[in-house]
């Protein structure tokens, strides 16, 4: 936690606003324009070729470190926003293993069970409902009545 001053995070706030500003400014097409217009005076004034190139370097000197803050500031946001995917993402991870471990847990209990009838000794009785036995066994099915009930 930062212990600045209003005044102090106010005068940030200005600075990285302008610094992101003159990044958005000197990244246009129009500012390639412009100092490609700027660059030809010398051709139509030759006269103005030192007052140019002075001029040409102070731009140089305050664009160079107000494009630098202005990236800084810039990647700033989108390393927020990777860290935020970045979580997002492990969460839906973690979730996505535990439903792997229960599926694998319902399929270890689907095997388990299927072996246990596959190795069970074939009965010799066969009770579909509690009205009729079979007795598979016998040679002609026949059908054994319940046994009355009191």
């Amino acid at each position: 936690m930062t212990n600045q001053s209003p005044k102090s995070s106010l005068i940030s706030e200005v600075n990285e606003r302008v610094a992101v500003r003159m990044t958005i400014i000197f990244g246009s097409i129009w500012c390639v324009y412009g100092f490609l217009v700027f660059s030809l005076i010398p051709l139509a004034a030759p006269a103005w070729q030192n007052t140019l190139l002075y001029i040409s370097n102070c731009i140089q000197l305050v664009a160079l470190p107000a494009l630098m803050v202005g990236n800084a500031v810039l990647s700033r946001g989108a390393d927020q926003r990777a860290a935020e995917d970045h979580a997002a993402l492990m969460e839906i991870l973690n979730d996505v293993r535990n439903e792997v471990t229960e599926l694998k847990t319902v399929i270890n209990d689907l095997t388990r069970k299927t072996d246990e009838v596959a190795h069970r000794p074939p009965s010799e009785v066969v009770s579909i409902s509690d009205e009729a036995v079979i007795n598979v066994t016998d040679e002609a099915p026949h059908v054994t009545p319940p046994a009355p009930t009191s």
